[in-house]
This record gives C-alpha cells, sequence and structure tokens, in this order.
C-alpha cells in the first residue's frame, strides 16, 4: 500500500499523541539560580512538585560554571531521580529570550514530563508565559494548592487566588488538553523543602540550544542589604502613606527593623509616594509574605495590601484611625499616633533585649 507524506506525518503525529497519552505523570522543577547559589524559592516549588505522583526532576540552565555549582546543591535536595543540566555562555543571564528555546526543546522530546514548576518570582512571570506560549499550553499561575489522580484518568486540580485573594479559582486540568502543565507556585502556600545528603540523583546533560534573540543583556543594579530578604523574613514590618516623606519612613521604620531583626516593606502608596524604593512594595502587585510577624505601621488596610500579606502568622496594625480597614485582619491593633507610638515600642524592644 502506498502512503503520501502527508499520511506518513498524519501516522507519526497520531503515534507521539498516543506515545504521551499513555506515559506516567511526572514533574520538573526549573531551578532558578544567581551567580551561582540556589534561589531559596526553589525549595517550595520543590515541595509542591512532590504532590504529583511519579518521578521528581529537576533542570538547571546557566553557564557551566554557574550550573557545576548550582547542580552540587541541587545534589542535597531529597526526591530527585534525575537532574539535567545545560549550559553556555547565553545563559548566562537567565534572559527568557535564551533560556526558553532549550526548555521548549527538551519538553518536546521524549522526556515524560507532565509538570514543570517552578516558584512565583520575577524571573518566572517573564521566562513561564514565554515557554507556555512556545509550547501551546496554558499557564497555571500562582497557586496556592493542588491535588494529583494518576492513571489512565490523569488529572490534576489547581487552586489560586483571584480578586485580590477575595476568591479563589479552582483549574482542572488533563493531560490531553495540556500535555506540559506549566505552573508556578506562591512560596508562602507550600513549606520548604529540606537540604539534606540527597538519594544520589543522576546527572545528565542536556544539549544546548543557540538563541538568536536581539535582546542583551546590559548592566543590573542592585539593592543590597543586611537587613533579611523581604520574601523570605520571619518578621517584617513595613509603613504606609502616613509616614509621610522618605526622611520620616527610614527615621521611623529602621530603628523599629533592627531592634527586630526584621525586613523592611512598604504600601504602594508609600512607594509611589517615593518614601520607599519599588523592591519594598508588599501587596497584589509587589511581594507576597507571610512571615511569623507583620506590623502595619501608618498603613491604612486597602485591598490590595492586605492580599499581599493577610497570610502572616501574626499581624499588628499602629494606626491613628479606628476605623481603617487593616484592623479588621490585624491580630493586635494599637489606635495611636505613629511618630509617638513607634519611637517608644522600639525602645522598649530594646531594652527587654538588653
Amino acid at each position: 500500500m502506498f502512503l503520501s507524506r502527508r499520511s506518513i506525518r498524519a501516522s507519526s503525529s497520531l503515534l507521539s499523541t498516543a506515545a504521551r497519552s499513555t506515559r506516567n505523570a511526572s514533574s520538573l522543577v526549573y531551578i532558578e539560580h544567581k551567580d551561582g547559589k540556589l534561589n531559596d524559592s526553589v525549595l517550595h516549588a520543590v515541595t509542591a512538585a512532590k504532590q504529583v505522583k511519579g518521578d521528581l526532576n529537576a533542570i538547571i540552565i546557566g553557564t557551566e560554571e554557574e550550573v557545576g555549582k548550582v547542580t552540587e546543591e541541587v545534589k542535597r535536595i531529597d526526591g530527585f531521580s534525575k537532574i539535567y543540566t545545560a549550559s553556555s555562555p547565553d545563559y548566562a543571564h537567565g534572559l527568557a529570550e535564551a533560556i526558553t528555546p532549550v526548555l521548549t526543546k527538551f519538553l518536546d522530546s521524549s522526556n515524560p514530563t507532565t509538570h514543570l514548576f517552578s516558584a512565583h518570582t520575577a524571573v518566572n512571570k517573564d521566562l513561564f508565559p514565554r515557554l507556555s506560549g512556545s509550547l501551546n499550553v496554558s499557564m497555571i499561575a500562582d497557586i496556592i494548592s493542588l491535588s494529583h489522580t494518576d492513571g489512565p484518568q490523569e488529572e490534576t486540580v489547581f487552586k489560586r487566588p483571584i480578586y485580590a485573594g477575595n476568591a479563589i479559582l479552582e483549574i482542572k486540568t488533563t493531560k490531553e488538553k495540556d500535555r506540559v502543565r506549566v505552573v508556578t507556585v506562591r512560596t508562602t502556600a507550600f513549606d520548604k523543602a529540606t537540604l539534606g545528603e540527597g538519594n544520589g540523583a543522576e546527572v545528565v546533560q542536556v544539549e544546548a540550544v543557540g538563541s538568536s534573540s536581539p535582546t542583551k543583556h546590559l548592566s543590573e543594579e542592585l539593592t543590597i542589604s543586611s537587613r533579611p530578604d523581604l520574601s523570605s523574613a520571619p518578621r517584617v514590618v513595613s509603613g504606609g502613606r502616613a509616614l509621610k516623606s522618605a526622611e520620616q519612613f527610614n527615621g521611623v521604620m529602621e530603628p523599629l527593623a533592627d531592634s527586630l531583626s526584621a525586613a523592611i516593606g512598604a504600601s504602594r502608596a508609600a512607594v509611589d509616594a517615593g518614601y520607599a524604593d519599588n523592591s519594598l512594595q508588599v501587596g497584589q502587585t509587589g511581594k507576597v509574605v507571610a512571615p511569623e510577624l507583620y506590623m502595619a505601621v501608618g498603613i491604612s488596610g486597602a485591598i490590595q495590601h492586605l492580599a499581599g500579606m493577610k497570610e502572616s502568622k501574626m499581624i499588628v496594625a499602629i494606626n491613628k484611625d479606628p476605623d481603617a480597614p487593616i484592623f479588621q485582619v490585624a491580630d493586635h491593633g494599637l489606635v495611636a499616633d505613629l511618630f509617638t507610638a513607634v519611637p517608644e515600642l522600639t525602645e522598649k524592644i530594646k531594652a527587654a533585649k538588653a
């Protein structure tokens, strides 16, 4: 029987589809890193990925030196079966335009990945939408939980907040609809995976894919601080527009933060007014935090701000307006002038620690 080239291509496509439909579920974690050091947010994504039944693998992309250093760290994470690595000078700064082709080729190959996970960070907010478009699959962003059912009717149900956290969207996916689920994880919703001795994961080198993107890395400006990182700090003190100026913001918030060994945050109103750097913004359009202690100073409690901190273990609010919305979510509230109350509180904390 004679088959045309079109028929042969169609048959190959059907075979490929059939092979994908019978493969077991497995998850892959994209390892975000910088300067050869693992980003701690990855550990939250690993915890989420472990909830998918099947093999758990990792992929590290960067320069040869970076990949070598990060691989040693990733080996200490329990649960990985394989660690895939791809190295090239083109991957030096982790640009989405450079990373997408190698990830696309890898996920389009015969490997059994059905879920790709990483943290919902600034880097992955750039990379993952581009990748999902390249793969022609849906992206599922900022999940707070998932449940997975394996077998012939394999499906995964994800939950993510919408409307500034006032509603929870449930997304049901199957391998017939999306051969690869591209997922970012809200770090505050999952515990960190622990670093131990590892379980001897096999390291597999992946062929690098060149990029012809006109985008080039020119420079970067980093905000260096001796204080804990805002995203992962166990204690956070945030200031709002009521602080009235950058000088007063620093003069009130910095001593308080130092007394508590806390990170400093800010409301969007304070950032927009120029009182604090954009990197300190907490809220729907800033960082989402869930520390053990969150202290809101001079913050009214707009819904956009609450979306970024209401999962904190203990919330303390200081505001002179007794009707401020922040008191509705606060565990402890003080109605007082912040310019009097906060310096007094700072001195008492210092005295208690002396």
